[in-house]
């Protein structure tokens, strides 16, 4: 929970205080619609939220974004747009463009490719740092915005239906793949979407598994720069939790639609956190259960590379045992 004297949320405060922008679009929040649906017992919420009709819609081909100044480097941002250190190689940002009531951005301090390998200790550390928020990554075929520059996103806990689901789904032991001392995965095959879960005691430990994890994934996708995916991780009562979306397609059918056929839904880590995020609201009245099942068996890999995936963490076991 996030706490009234938290820097993180007084900096918001500060930012929002000289940032018009930024401010109208939190202040709007207050506008945005909200609905819940309930699939195979689990809830996800539906929200209308017509300022990310730029993170929906962002053309992230290579030549559009060759053809775009980045936004998410610090000669490009707006002069009201301020910042906070995070360690020595990335910032925070206030988002100006919010899903949550607290909503961050934060880039690496250089002009460098969104790529996850490598940046999972950084992941752990904002997690650790920023208790009371979860932070999220976007593969670059996943739904980031901004595929050419490195960066993960922070909102408050408690906004995502999957925080309060992995407490019931972790009880069901036919899931769990692996448990050594301090570490456990679990492979959730049937929870409407794939997800891949970690729970760990020491960063080093949950390093390792993750880039064993990715490095399979990828195996599966071969000639991709990385394997498609989007992660969600925070940090809870002395242990990190990670979420791992193993994904298989960018964006639905539903998005190259045309006319009334059209949802412009592009999933991304929050999506499968289980809140649909809907910048039109033609596409928030259509949202149905069955919408949401169809586009998420189109977006997330399928049930045999989801196996192939399940035995190569059980050989990581293995290995460990």
């Amino acid at each position: 929970m996030v706490q009234k004297n938290d820097r993180y949320r007084n900096f918001l405060i500060d930012q929002n205080h000289d940032w018009k922008l930024s401010y109208d679009n939190y202040r709007n929040l207050d506008q945005v619609v909200e609905r819940d649906l309930t699939l195979n017992g689990w809830k996800f919420r539906i929200q209308f939220n017509p300022e990310r009709i730029r993170s929906s819609a962002a053309k992230v081909d290579r030549g559009s974004i060759t053809a775009r100044k980045c936004f998410l480097c610090t000669e490009n941002r707006p002069e009201e747009q301020r910042h906070l250190l995070m360690g020595h190689d990335f910032l925070l940002l206030v988002n100006p463009f919010p899903i949550f009531r607290i909503h961050f951005t934060l880039p690496f301090l250089h002009h460098t490719d969104q790529l996850i390998s490598g940046n999972f200790p950084a992941l752990l550390e904002f997690a650790l740092q920023m208790t009371g928020y979860t932070v999220f990554y976007n593969g670059p075929e996943c739904g980031a915005s901004a595929p050419d520059h490195l960066h993960f996103q922070a909102g408050e806990n408690g906004f995502m239906p999957v925080e309060e689901d992995f407490e019931t789904l972790k009880i069901q032991t036919e899931y769990l793949l692996h448990q050594s001392e301090g570490l456990k995965i679990w492979a959730f095959g049937n929870y409407v979407r794939k997800m891949i879960s970690f729970e760990f005691e020491r960063a080093e430990a949950g390093v390792s598994a993750l880039e064993y994890v990715t490095s399979s994934l990828g195996e599966l996708q071969p000639g991709k720069v990385e394997p498609m995916m989007n992660l969600l991780s925070y940090f809870k009562e002395g242990k990190w939790i990670i979420h791992l979306f193993p994904r298989k397609l960018h964006r639905p059918s539903q998005f190259f639609e045309e006319g009334d056929r059209q949802l412009l839904i592009s999933p991304a880590a929050v999506d499968f956190g289980g809140v649909f995020i809907t910048p039109r609201h033609e596409d928030y009245e259509k949202i149905t259960e069955s919408v949401i099942l169809d586009i998420f068996n189109q977006v997330t890999l399928d049930d045999e590379g989801f196996q192939r995936l399940r035995q190569s963490i059980s050989k990581f076991q293995r290995e460990v045992i």
